[in-house]
């Protein structure tokens, strides 16, 4: 059993968790996780599919007495998204997340967790691998992927998948079952780079850093008005283009899902104007600072003085990236007019990113409505036609529509009662599931999605509570029993 969560409980969920945050299975580098889900079924003699693209389906009969219950799919995603602290020096690729217990919460030394969705995947195990559990027969789907546009569920084969039920473990608020989400879009933005040469004498060159944003999930957090770096690099570049700067290189964020935390600028201008900028950047940073005050108190911007560059954006370029990302859309856009407080729609600049040819700018597009999502992409498609660049939507995938009728929620509000006296709350995310695709390719299948606490997702600040993994397991092993 495990080292260090050997004591917890239910041991197996968390014995199964422990196994897993030993094995990289960053979005795109599922290969060796989903061996180890392979390897799991074959130990249990359990029936498996591994689909080309990694997905893992297995299958388990049904206990004496639940033959004629529906077929029950449990479903999550192993993927993770992979974001540390900037001062750290970790490897996903190579090394164990480095997991600690705090109290009732399970956490890590500056990384991600990667209970988004691990613990959904250890869950659905620790079930696989229980002989005096009863319950219908069951299909657990694990995909690949989901972190980065869901590619997993668009390409699963849907005669790998039977079941009439599928409990989605994939939410991270305990005592809220979700039956409804967001659909979503990649946006990449590309700009095109003109490049000139200056001469180097009386000029000198500046990293300016924007640093020390909380970020977070861009679904799940987009409502909390979080400061982004990528947009605080645009209001600055704005801000000190009166000092006739010249742009060399500028890059900011990490995932295109998670609020961006950190930017970096590099610059060129006269070498008079060096105290003039360190003066703006304080400036500026004092105003920020000032803005997010309450929602994103420990902004930096720091400049330093690096060796002189003489290669730097023309002033059209410059300008154009100044523009973009002064007007591209960030946080909520609309919101719901029936759920109160529900983001409907929004947009996360996540990622700026470079090469020797072009700027390109990676936003997460969110919506319940699928109008909105397109207008919000039409409004960056002009961006795009004004500044000279293109426009590329990536892995769309569709929102999960609310069914007034519900067998396996209305279980779950039956069961719920009974075992914790009080109602279980039915609602919506702003964040993408993967029910919308599931919907699709599975048909009008009962769905629902539930789960245990889970804070600072996407971030290296990610906890997982340790009571409410148990009381959640509990709840769906019960839920399972009760569906006949």
């Amino acid at each position: 059993m495990s080292e260090i969560l050997g004591n917890l409980k239910p041991q197996a969920v968390f014995h199964y968790f422990e196994q897993m945050t030993k094995i990289p299975r960053e979005s795109g580098n599922e290969a060796a996780i989903s061996e180890y889900l392979v390897n799991f079924a074959k130990e249990h003699n359990l029936d498996y599919v591994q689909e080309p693209c990694k997905n893992v389906i297995i299958t388990k009969p049904a206990t004496p007495g639940y033959e004629d219950a529906p077929r029950v799919i449990l479903q999550g995603h192993m993927d993770m998204v992979c974001v540390k602290d900037d001062e750290l020096d970790f490897n996903f690729e190579t090394d164990a997340l480095p997991i600690y217990v705090d109290g009732d919460w399970l956490r890590t030394k500056g990384t991600t967790l990667g209970a988004d969705n691990g613990i959904a995947v250890a869950m659905s195990l620790a079930i696989l691998a229980d002989e005096t559990l009863e319950h219908p027969a069951l299909t657990v789907l694990v995909t690949t992927e989901e972190e980065t546009g869901m590619d997993g569920v668009m390409t699963l084969d849907p005669a790998n998948v039977p079941g009439d039920i599928l409990i989605n473990i994939d939410s991270e608020e305990e005592g809220v079952a979700l039956a409804s989400c967001a659909g979503g879009v990649r946006n990449s933005l590309k700009l095109p780079i003109e490049w000139t040469e200056v001469d180097a004498a009386g000029l000198t060159s500046y990293e300016i850093v924007i640093s020390g944003l909380k970020g977070g999930h861009s679904g799940i957090e987009i409502n909390k008005c979080r400061a982004n770096a990528n947009k605080l690099m645009g209001r600055l570049l704005h801000y000190i283009q009166d000092l006739n700067v010249s742009v060399s290189s500028i890059a900011g964020g990490e995932k295109m899902n998670a609020i961006s935390k950190r930017a970096i600028l590099n610059i060129t201008l006269a070498q008079e104007q060096s105290e003039a900028l360190e003066s703006k950047v304080k400036d500026f940073e004092i105003m920020v600072r000032a803005e997010f005050e309450t929602a994103d108190p420990g902004i930096s911007v720091v400049t330093t003085k690096k060796d002189t560059v003489t290669k730097v954006f023309t002033k059209e370029t410059a300008q154009n990236l100044m523009y973009i990302l002064q007007l591209i859309p960030y946080g909520p856009q609309t919101m719901s007019a029936n759920i109160p407080g529900l983001v409907e729609s929004s947009s996360n600049i996540g990622v700026v990113e470079m090469d020797e040819n072009e700027i390109e700018f990676n936003s997460a597009i969110r919506s319940s409505v699928s109008s909105l999502k397109r207008e919000i992409n039409h409004r960056i498609q002009a961006i795009a036609n004004l500044t000279g660049a293109t426009m590329e939507l990536i892995a769309d995938y569709p929102e999960w529509e609310f069914e007034t009728e519900s067998k396996v929620r209305e279980i779950m509000k039956d069961v719920y009662q009974e075992m914790f006296g009080k109602e279980l709350e039915v609602s919506a995310i702003h964040a993408g599931l993967e029910c919308g695709f599931l919907s699709q390719k599975l048909g009008k299948i009962d769905m629902i999605s539930i789960g245990p606490d889970i804070t600072g997702a996407h971030t290296p600040k990610e906890s997982l509570s340790i009571p409410s993994t148990e009381r959640v397991y509990n709840f769906l092993c019960d839920v399972l029993k009760a569906i006949k």
